[in-house]
């Protein structure tokens, strides 16, 4: 499909730079492709009311990924030459090597040192605490780090020195602080190894959790860890011609075994974020879903016939890029073009920190409360 057909106008205000406080009173517009007549039927909620959206039976999936701190700065040392450079964490390769991303790669070559933390007056902090080698240049500004920590002693030190990875859209108008630790985090984080959160769980709340169990709404737990290429805008012309990035997640038999349960008794399968929802699919077959264990590069665009997930609840995505795709292949590229005019129009706040919605996925019977 053309990549132009998913393309929409955003203003920069609708941009998210902070979270809604509490987490779960975000709005959340209710999209049901499915109603009568030519339009979508479109509903503005707040999150705090998704028990009353769900049906006793139904069951949640969330993603229990944990971010880690992986924005790190450091100083390139060459001879006696020092330049400062910075990194964004990709994607674990082995127990001492990280795939990053450089800014400036230009700076970087291969056999280059970089020291990482930072030096305060009278106080030498964490300067010779993390070293590393550039053991490859890859492409798009990415290369390969050997670390001289490995394993556990490795991941202390990343915790010590680093810095949420906010988003580009976030970190380009403000720096990360000490508030995005939290916030950055959704309340269940469970397993390292996300480099971006699973943004739809920011909006959990224990008192949340709580009515969704009154209601009747069961909540289980997959992993997906999170890259940063799931953001990225598509930028070829045609999106037959995307890569995707391959991101580590696993299904646990208890978990299939629960969630196939659900099914079988007429409950709903309500994937939280895209993340879950991508690791739902790749575990799905024949209607059925199987444990799982491994990388996947699920791309996800109209078309696809959708095997796990009844109903999404996702935050607002970027124009052109592969969530994008993914709701449009979930409830019609029309329907989501429609929802995300009215989100426009009607002031909700996009991306990562912003509001949420909750889309029924077409062709499927979408009652509700």
């Amino acid at each position: 499909m053309r990549t132009d057909l998913f393309d929409f106008d955003l203003p920069d205000d609708r941009i998210a730079l902070r979270p809604a406080e509490p987490r779960d009173a975000a709005r959340l517009l209710v999209v049901d492709p499915n109603a009568a007549g030519p339009a979508p039927t479109l509903s503005d909620k707040a999150v705090h009311d998704l028990a009353s959206l769900l049906r006793p039976g139904d069951a949640l999936v969330l993603n229990d990924t944990r971010v880690i701190p992986a924005a790190l700065s450091g100083v390139r040392v060459r001879g006696d030459l020092r330049s400062g450079v910075s990194f964004n964490l990709l994607k674990r390769v082995g127990e001492s090597r990280w795939r990053a991303l450089a800014r400036p790669a230009k700076r970087l070559a291969v056999g280059d040192r970089v020291r990482f933390g930072s030096e305060s007056e009278g106080m030498a902090c964490l300067m010779s605490a993390l070293e590393a080698t550039v053991a490859s240049r890859l492409e798009a500004g990415e290369v390969e780090l050997a670390f001289d920590l490995s394993g556990p002693d490795l991941d202390l030190a990343i915790q010590g020195i680093g810095e949420m990875p906010l988003p580009p859209y976030i970190a380009g108008r403000r720096a990360a602080d000490l508030s995005d630790r939290a916030a950055y985090q959704t309340v269940y984080a469970a397993r390292d190894g996300a480099v971006a959160a699973p943004t739809a769980g920011l909006h959990f709340t224990p008192d949340l959790f709580a009515a969704l169990e009154a209601r009747g709404v069961a909540r289980h737990f997959v992993t997906l860890h999170v890259g940063a290429g799931t953001f990225l805008p598509v930028k070829t012309d045609d999106t037959a011609d995307h890569k995707m990035h391959g991101e580590w997640g696993e299904v646990t038999e208890a978990t299939a075994d629960a969630l196939n349960a659900v099914r079988e008794a007429g409950g709903r399968i309500v994937a939280v974020g895209t993340t879950s929802l991508r690791i739902l699919e790749s575990a799905a077959a024949d209607g059925t879903i199987r444990p799982f264990a491994g990388d996947t590069s699920i791309f996800i665009t109209p078309g696809y016939h959708f095997r796990a997930a009844d109903v999404l609840m996702t935050n607002f995505h970027l124009p052109r890029s592969t969530l994008f795709m993914l709701v449009a292949a979930f409830s019609g590229l029309e329907t989501m073009k429609a929802a995300y005019a009215h989100a426009v129009v009607s002031g909700y706040r996009f991306y990562s920190y912003g509001d949420a919605s909750l889309l029924f996925r077409t062709g499927k019977e979408v009652s509700h409360g």
